[in-house]
């Protein structure tokens, strides 16, 4: 135990500037330099590995201080409590319509599979297996459904923004898409970035916000270069993907379920959807966990993505174990 203690000492002391103690799901990115109190919430991060783990080791410790039997002041009620999510009354997307913007200059000279790629995963979500993950999920306008779009992408070559402003990230997707989003609330933009994210403890994040002049609300998210980072990367071993492509490609099937499923990241911008009593969201429960090597999409690509949690499943107990043991996950074949 006091090996642990230092470890988790250690671990939080290294990112401290990334992840607050109040745990992974509620933390904003170190470097977030809003300087509005209407700016995005940053919601959903994907932490990297060490990052994931550290918090895991605080749980941990936190659990044996709650529940050791040796504790009489250990709550029985906090012993009890569901894993599962609950409904906090505010709307879901019953369906995506999804656009990847790369920003950044080098994506001027890219020749790589990144581009193709991801525009390749994203029209193999819709009607895929690992789509129909979440769509257990009802909101105050409806169910999810299996069903998304895909409208391709568009590249802007001027210098990118790191994941740190949600703001900035924002005026990036209202700008490329001329502050004229889908007209249904379901428009999607995923901004993948140039930048490599160095210190910065998570790989990726989801928000939603509105564009100047127009009462439309989106959906974004951020992603890192993730190219032979190590605290980001799947470990895919299947070889039909570059390493960047397979780890963008396991982040963004975390940022998107958990848009669909949680998409008002705050009050202000409406009633909250769905995670559970620490805030966890579908994503965030079975981070760093997979149900099968690779799934299969209605296009025949294949890809090593994370499972999704599972009210269903986890009351069934026909899910996968994620990182806590919780078997509610399900993994999209």
């Amino acid at each position: 135990m006091m090996r642990k203690t230092l470890i988790a000492t250690a671990m939080f002391s290294l990112f401290a500037s990334t992840a607050q103690a109040a745990g992974p799901e509620t933390a904003q990115p170190a470097t977030d330099t809003n300087s509005t109190a209407n700016a995005p919430v940053a919601k959903g991060h994907f932490w990297s590995r060490e990052v994931h783990e550290a918090f895991k080791i605080q749980r941990e410790l936190e659990k044996g201080a709650s529940g050791s039997s040796n504790n009489s002041t250990a709550s029985p009620l906090r012993a009890a409590r569901s894993p599962n999510m609950t409904f906090h009354g505010g709307r879901i997307m019953p369906t995506a319509v999804t656009m990847n913007i790369f920003w950044g200059s080098s994506w001027a000279t890219y020749a790589g599979d990144k581009m193709t790629g991801l525009d390749a995963w994203y029209q193999g979500y819709s009607n895929s297996n690992y789509s129909g993950t979440v769509t257990e999920y009802t909101g105050s306008n409806g169910a999810i459904g299996r069903s998304t779009t895909h409208l391709g992408h568009l590249v802007d070559t001027s210098v990118a923004s790191g994941g740190g402003n949600t703001s900035a990230i924002l005026s990036e997707v209202c700008k490329v898409i001329s502050n004229n989003p889908d007209s249904s609330g379901n428009g999607y933009y995923a901004v993948y970035t140039d930048l490599k994210r160095g210190s910065a403890g998570y790989c990726a994040w989801h928000a939603s916000g509105t564009c100047p002049g127009n009462a439309t609300r989106l959906q974004f998210a951020f992603f890192w270069n993730l190219d032979g980072d190590a605290g980001c990367d799947p470990a895919d071993t299947s070889g039909l993907h570059s390493q960047g492509l397979a780890a963008l490609a396991n982040v963004t099937g975390h940022e998107l379920s958990e848009a669909r499923t949680d998409p008002s990241t705050s009050t202000a911008t409406g009633s909250p959807g769905w995670y559970d009593s620490s805030g966890s969201e579908n994503g965030d429960k079975c981070a760093w966990t997979w149900g099968a090597p690779l799934l299969t999409f209605t296009n025949g690509t294949q890809w090593k993505v994370q499972g999704e949690w599972s009210n269903a499943a986890y009351t069934a107990g026909t899910g996968y174990a994620n990182s806590s043991g919780q078997k509610g996950c399900l993994g999209g074949l």
